[in-house]
């Protein structure tokens, strides 16, 4: 089910949810200006909406802030979804609570009854936008490596705070789930805006007008018609109100504007910063080369524990790993083939892994030992559907398709290979890369070895060797480069998002 979540919420490409789902069991109809938890919190927007949820921002009215308030849907299933994930959000709080291990902060959750049952209410700290949106500012060109090994040391800071301190699995970090602490453009930032939030006033009821037709409890036609236009009005003024947007904590569509009111009253039609217009590419870009690169884990709907897994369909396609592909265990290691993923995006522009059916093999097929493994594989290990693989090594794919230097190549290819290792237990941990050269950490610790210089690098170049020999019998990491323009130009057209990566994607 959680799979089949994810595949519809990735192909959303409206910018609501519809109206389907605002029915028994399903999402709570919210406007703004409506108040949750007697009054505590004012919605002032839309942020955006997910499988599961719809998330607002909203004004804490006891502490004076904005919140991001993500409001579940109210079947059981989706109610015992957001205590599990409740469970995993108060645990990671509680052993962060000096906010330094770069993952969001529960703030406060609480249940709200409305006409489609009760839902399950979550308050996050407000964040700015996803990683997505960076790279689209960046028009899917990559970001300098500078940025992106400062984006790596934060997500990998998160990583390792749930993976050693917690024993927590994200199970789908995607740069949709990395939320940087401020906005792109600081217009579109509420917290920076000299708008009065959205509070709505308790009117006095006006006396009833003392008229002949009014005296036994009528109405005249008059009477009818300005009461029928105020509604009109206020109904205008409340769906101006609503056309908004940030990114959401949910990996959520997003819009390109945000809209509040000048004043308390929300009736009046006035808003600030109007629809944000698109700049130019060039102010986008720069926009993007000059935003606070801090940012956060966020979403952790399908998170699960190490030793309490509730399924075994886990994370986004494009940034899935092997194991989880062919059924077989997983554990931390995959939220870290999930982050070489990531890494590789935020560098050039184009998802790694991309992908495609075939005439006689689906988006899956990929090698490895698990549970669906006959479905790929023969007896003597070979592919059943795919039979040609044309290899690229993927310091030539950063020089030849990405024109990185070839020092940037060979050093960047040098980090994410072991972590794109096909057995889960020979990656390194978060903890291990976080020391990596490549992230440049400054001073390392020496660790004492019995082995001389030569010996190791021996010892590396056997283990490299057998590996690449793996890979080449079982189809690791492989790349069509001659379908790999065609299948740029088709995910252009077919894709809400950009994949223009052809690796490990046969034709």
């Amino acid at each position: 089910m959680e799979d089949e979540a994810r595949s519809e919420s990735s192909n959303y490409t409206s910018e609501d949810e519809g109206t389907e789902d605002y029915r028994r069991g399903g999402y709570h109809a919210v406007r703004v200006g409506d108040t949750f938890k007697q009054g505590t919190y004012v919605v002032q927007s839309k942020l955006g909406w997910g499988h599961f949820s719809t998330v607002w921002l909203a004004w804490d009215t006891v502490h004076s802030i904005y919140v991001a308030l993500k409001v579940q849907k109210s079947a059981q299933h989706y109610t015992e979804a957001a205590m599990d994930e409740i469970k995993i959000l108060k645990q990671i709080a509680d052993g962060d609570p000096n906010d330094t291990q770069c993952v969001v902060k529960l703030l406060d959750h609480f249940k709200h009854s409305g006409p489609n049952g009760h839902h399950v209410c979550m308050v996050f700290e407000f964040l700015g936008d996803n990683l997505l949106t960076l790279i689209k500012y960046a028009d899917y060109r990559g970001m300098p490596l500078s940025m992106v090994k400062e984006i790596c040391k934060y997500v990998l800071t998160g990583l390792n705070y749930l993976h050693e301190n917690l024993s927590i699995i994200h199970t789908d970090l995607k740069p949709e789930n990395i939320l940087l602490l401020s906005t792109i453009d600081p217009g579109k930032d509420p917290r920076k805006s000299n708008a009065t939030p959205c509070i709505p006033t308790i009117k006095k009821p006006e006396s009833p007008l003392k008229t002949p037709a009014a005296s036994n409890g009528d109405l005249t036609r008059s009477q009818k018609k300005k009461i029928r236009r105020k509604a009109k009005r206020a109904a205008a003024a409340t769906a101006d109100c609503e056309d908004v947007a940030i990114s959401a904590s949910d990996g959520t569509q997003e819009k390109e504007s945000l809209s509040l009111k000048t004043d308390g009253d929300c009736e009046s039609g006035n808003l600030v910063g109007q629809a944000h217009r698109k700049g130019s590419r060039g102010t986008r870009k720069k926009m993007a080369m000059e935003v606070d690169l801090r940012c956060k884990l966020v979403d952790f709907g399908n998170a699960c524990w190490t030793y309490k897994q509730f399924t075994s369909d886990i994370q986004t396609r494009q940034y899935r790993c092997p194991e989880v592909l062919l059924g077989s265990k997983y554990s931390t290691s995959a939220d870290l083939w999930s982050f070489a993923c990531i890494c590789f995006e935020l560098a050039t522009g184009d998802v790694l892994f991309d992908p495609h059916s075939g005439e006689n093999y689906g988006r899956d097929e990929i090698a490895l030992g698990g549970r669906y493994s006959r479905d790929f594989f023969n007896r003597y290990g070979d592919l059943r559907h795919i039979h040609r693989l044309r290899f690229w090594p993927l310091n030539k794919v950063l020089m030849e398709k990405y024109e990185f230097s070839e020092r940037d190549a060979n050093e960047m290819a040098d980090f994410l290979k072991p972590i794109l290792d096909f057995v889960p237990e020979k990656r390194p941990k978060a903890a291990q890369l976080l020391l990596h050269s490549w992230l440049d950490p400054g001073p390392r610790i020496q660790q004492p070895s019995s082995l001389d210089d030569s010996a190791v690098s021996d010892k590396e170049k056997r283990q490299q060797d057998e590996r690449e020999a793996m890979e080449v019998g079982l189809g690791n990491i492989a790349i069509d480069a001659s379908s790999s323009n065609k299948l740029k130009d088709e995910d252009q057209s077919s894709c809400s998002k950009p994949n223009k990566a052809a690796i490990a994607s046969p034709r």
